[in-house]
């Protein structure tokens, strides 16, 4: 009996390759000092996706995550990490349209939803978490913008010029 492929899960991830700008709001709709990055690679398996993120903020965590799917029941997953030692699983959801990250337990429940623009170049979201009970309130704000590359071989290619190989 053959198994699923990842192949087509795996698609959906697609959009947020490359390099990324991050900007980060509080609460308040208040711009946070400093600057981020984010760039999103694929490993060589071509079968997860990492994620690096660098926030030139004083107490703002760079992290690494590595997301995967489940090819059976086209679920997503989230591995995240950051300096100060804080590891995280969330469970993921991602199309052309909108991406979520969410996880429960301690030390409280915590969502990322992000809108993709319609030309993929933008994600628009916010992180809540829900701190005293079921209700959800806004921890920031953050924006990624696709960084174009125009010199050469650091081309960022357009999402149909990029594919995945078995």
């Amino acid at each position: 009996m053959g198994q699923a492929s990842a192949e087509q899960a795996l698609r959906a991830l697609e959009p947020l390759v490359g390099e990324w700008t991050v900007e980060a709001k509080g609460p308040d709709g208040q711009a946070w000092p400093g600057a981020g990055r984010a760039s999103f690679q694929w490993h060589p398996s071509r079968t997860h996706l990492i994620q690096r993120t660098v926030i030139d903020m004083p107490g703002a965590p760079d992290s690494i995550s590595i997301m995967g799917c489940d090819a059976a029941n086209g679920s997503y997953v989230q591995l995240y990490s950051d300096e100060r030692g804080v590891c995280r699983i969330y469970s993921m959801r991602i199309d052309s349209r909108e991406w979520i990250l969410q996880r429960e337990g301690e030390p409280f429940p915590q969502r990322f939803i992000g809108t993709i623009s319609d030309d993929a170049r933008t994600i628009a979201g916010r992180w809540e978490k829900a701190e005293n009970g079921p209700e959800f309130t806004v921890d920031f704000y953050l924006t990624y913008r696709k960084v174009v590359l125009t010199s050469g071989l650091n081309t960022v290619p357009e999402p149909h010029e990029r594919g995945l190989h078995g």
